[in-house]
């Protein structure tokens, strides 16, 4: 059943607009978008479709109906709980490192969001939420430990004493906390989310460098394993690799010029480590 499921591009549904904005749309609406299997691989398939499409500059994933994901399906939480399971995370396709792509990604949390749900919209660089939407860690409620690498990603979102309560207690909290805590940045009534999603990710997609963009995730994301000296290194390595580049004088030609810039797409080989080697420091 679940090779069946594999193939079905309905799991997950992915539509792009002319301004370069793809949606990710977790289509399990009768479960509540709750996570499968079969849904992990479409969904991180097409997550490196969007990376490789150099017409794709800003991801958002959202959620069919009235939930965002509330965890993974029930029928595969028993199964796994039995004695002698494995998750078989070997087999499965590794847990998507926000770190590896190269575009920005928005999560449009339109309801229910917990456990792998809450995972997958951590692993978003930029977090709207529909107001009342409710979420949860609920790992500890399941008798399971932080999962997914949430215990290193919470901390430095919202803080250590903010993600040991989320993830000691398991509790459930709103959208309206969330914001509070940090977890997201924008609260908004639930049927102007997705609006307000696509008008910041084409506002976004519009004007900025998909380059840069992609340069300055590497950097952020990178820098929260390194020392100040290491990188303040990788940004004179950045700052010299743009310095006279086409995207450069484009921003700066748009900008005196009074129009939206003209950035080209991000090539599919390009690679964000290039932009901040050493090799680029005249010194």
């Amino acid at each position: 059943m679940e090779a069946m499921e594999a193939i079905d591009e309905d799991l997950v549904l992915y539509e792009t607009d002319k301004d370069g904005v793809a949606t990710v749309t977790l289509n399990r609406p009768e479960r509540k978008n709750a996570w499968s299997i079969p849904m992990e691989r479409r969904f991180f398939a097409v997550l490196d479709e969007a990376a490789a499409d150099p017409a794709v500059r800003v991801v958002i994933v959202t959620g069919a109906g009235r939930a965002f994901c509330p965890g993974m399906d029930v029928q595969r939480l028993e199964q796994n709980s039995q004695p002698g399971q494995s998750l078989n995370l070997s087999e499965r396709v590794p847990m998507y490192s926000r770190r590896a792509m190269p575009k920005p990604m928005i999560a449009a949390i339109n309801g229910a969001c917990a456990g792998i749900g809450l995972v997958q919209a951590l692993i978003c660089d930029i977090r709207f939420a529909a107001r009342g939407a409710r979420m949860t860690t609920a790992f500890t409620r399941r008798g399971l430990a932080a999962e997914y690498n949430l215990a290193y990603v919470l901390p430095r979102v919202i803080g250590l004493e903010n993600a040991l309560d989320l993830l000691l207690s398991g509790r459930t909290f709103d959208a309206d906390e969330a914001k509070a805590l940090g977890l997201v940045s924008r609260v908004v009534e639930p049927g102007d989310l997705l609006d307000e999603a696509r008008a910041y990710a084409r506002d976004v997609a519009r004007n900025c460098s998909p380059r840069a963009m992609a340069v300055v995730r590497h950097q952020v994301y990178g820098d929260l394993d390194r020392d100040f000296t290491g990188a303040l290194r990788r940004s004179y390595s950045a700052m010299e690799f743009f310095a006279g580049s086409a995207d450069f004088r484009e921003g700066v030609a748009s900008f005196t010029q009074k129009r939206e810039p003209q950035f080209e797409g991000l090539p599919a080989d390009f690679d964000p480590e290039d932009a901040t080697r050493d090799e680029f420091l005249p010194y």
